[in-house]
């Protein structure tokens, strides 16, 4: 088993929709991968105001007299243990972004990182035993010594799945689910050849 540096000709015969004008895309790659990390914020952050924290509402002393500055409520924000003004509440933060600039930014990146020779190609890719040393062995061969592999395929049998699952720094996914966050973060990115038409399916207009 080896593997080929995919190039913008291989790409091209593959149908896979390339972004030639290098000013274009940009924004949309932005827009996306702000996207998945907004999507990822729980937005659970919540502190109680003046009206929701416990306590008496009595006046803490007269009003005049005493010497001491007015003061109204135990749970004025200005005292230890009062509300918070302006605090932070459970918020949805959660970004939507639409098809044709999903497309645009896969794309993209796809042509970025074929440009720049981090994709490579080979005909399959599955080990026999369900062993991450085999797993890493068959990604090194292929691939050489990288810091981080994102390694696709069409689909990946139960054992491969399994040889893969502690080996963090190859990441196996489908080419129905890889993302562009996940094609930007890998040093090099290793392509299965059934993957090449679902890939050539979501770039296409």
């Amino acid at each position: 088993m080896a593997a080929s540096v995919f190039t913008i000709e291989d790409a091209k015969k593959a149908s896979i929709a390339l972004v030639e004008d290098e000013s274009k895309g940009l924004q949309a790659v932005h827009d996306l991968v702000v996207a998945y990390q907004a999507n990822r914020r729980t937005g659970s952050a919540n502190t109680k105001t003046r009206s929701e924290v416990r306590g008496s509402n009595k006046k803490p002393w007269r009003q005049k007299g005493t010497g001491r500055a007015r003061a109204g409520s135990r749970k004025s924000p200005i005292w230890v243990g009062g509300g918070v003004v302006f605090g932070p509440k459970p918020r949805d933060y959660s970004k939507q972004v639409n098809k044709s600039t999903r497309r645009l930014a896969l794309s993209k990146v796809l042509t970025e990182r074929i440009s720049e020779g981090s994709v490579l190609v080979t005909e399959g890719i599955a080990v026999s035993e369900p062993k991450t040393k085999a797993w890493v062995a068959l990604v090194n061969e292929l691939v050489g010594d990288a810091r981080s592999v994102l390694v696709i395929a069409q689909a990946f049998d139960e054992t491969t799945y399994k040889a893969a699952g502690n080996a963090a720094h190859i990441l196996p996914i489908t080419a129905d689910e890889v993302n562009v966050e996940q094609l930007l973060g890998a040093d090099k990115i290793l392509i299965a050849t059934d993957a090449l038409q679902t890939l050539a399916g979501r770039t296409a207009k």
